[in-house]
């Protein structure tokens, strides 16, 4: 098959889709007036995509939890979109991690994303998992349950198939949905998907993608989180580190094929990681034929 061809196919697939996915949005919470205003024009920018749900991430103290709870409260009552807090079982009681997920129930927030939360030096605790967590929330409420996965196996994991055993206790305790850690190689997605399926993980595996505008720092995140940065994309980073403009346009180009092959592979559900900003998930969700609907 030609280039051409092979091309008309690919973009054929892609106007086929119009629209048939559900997306989700990532946000964190701004520490600042500035990234508070640029949080908002975010959120209103791409709620007219008709997203499934938006997240907000949490730091491990109380002022940080204060403010995702506050944000999310604040999503639903002036958006009705869905919003769901990031919450992490590591720096909180039992009973502390109830009271919140109460009071997030009671505020009618019906989706929680469960993560263990990064142990601090020195800490002594009893061991908090990501299940254990997720029991936590099942025995208060009927929550909708998001949890983490790796495709290229979690940093701290013994091996791929430790990893993945704690995957499917997550699931087994309770969780609906996986959301995957960032990742460039399509088929280390595409191979974890199916090691997934194979010891009986039924829930759908939710890909994140991470449009890269900096590509110093995503060099300093994959070091930390284990993500593999293929050399093709450290090339078409070669040179940019003053052109943004060029940076944003290469970043919506990567993304946009990761998703036109994750889509053609059955993907129906993306999940974002939009660093609090809109233009390159809106432009790659705009090629998936998602339209504003007002």
């Amino acid at each position: 098959m030609s280039y051409s061809k092979s091309l008309d196919t690919l973009n054929q697939h892609i106007a086929d889709i119009n629209g048939k996915i559900d997306v989700s949005f990532e946000f964190f919470p701004p520490k600042n007036e500035k990234m508070e205003n640029l949080l908002w024009d975010s959120i209103h920018r791409l709620k007219v995509l008709k997203p499934k749900f938006v997240s907000v991430t949490y730091g491990a103290n109380s002022g940080e939890r204060d403010r995702t709870h506050s944000i999310v409260k604040h999503i639903k009552q002036e958006t009705g979109l869905e919003a769901a807090p990031h919450l992490t079982g590591i720096d909180a009681t039992s009973e502390e991690l109830k009271a919140i997920a109460k009071d997030y129930w009671d505020s009618g927030i019906r989706r929680i994303v469960a993560l263990r939360g990064d142990e601090p030096k020195g800490y002594a605790k009893k061991p908090f998992y990501a299940s254990d967590l997720v029991a936590l929330l099942r025995s208060v409420a009927d929550f909708d349950i998001s949890v983490a996965a790796y495709p290229e196996v979690h940093p701290e994991a013994k091996s791929a198939q430790a990893d993945l055993i704690n995957l499917k206790r997550k699931i087994d305790a309770g969780a609906n949905h996986v959301i995957t850690q960032f990742f460039f190689d399509v088929d280390s997605y595409l191979r974890f998907r199916d090691r997934c399926a194979s010891i009986g993980i039924d829930a759908e595996i939710v890909p994140g993608i991470l449009p890269v505008t900096n590509f110093k720092q995503l060099q300093k995140m994959a070091a930390i989180t284990n993500v593999k940065i293929p050399s093709w994309m450290a090339k078409m980073y070669e040179g940019l580190e003053d052109d943004q403009t060029t940076r944003n346009l290469v970043a919506a180009s990567i993304a946009m094929d990761m998703v036109r092959v994750l889509s053609r592979e059955g993907v129906k559900d993306f999940h974002f990681y939009t660093l609090n900003r809109s233009e390159l998930s809106y432009a790659i969700c705009h090629t998936l034929g998602l339209r504003p609907s007002l």
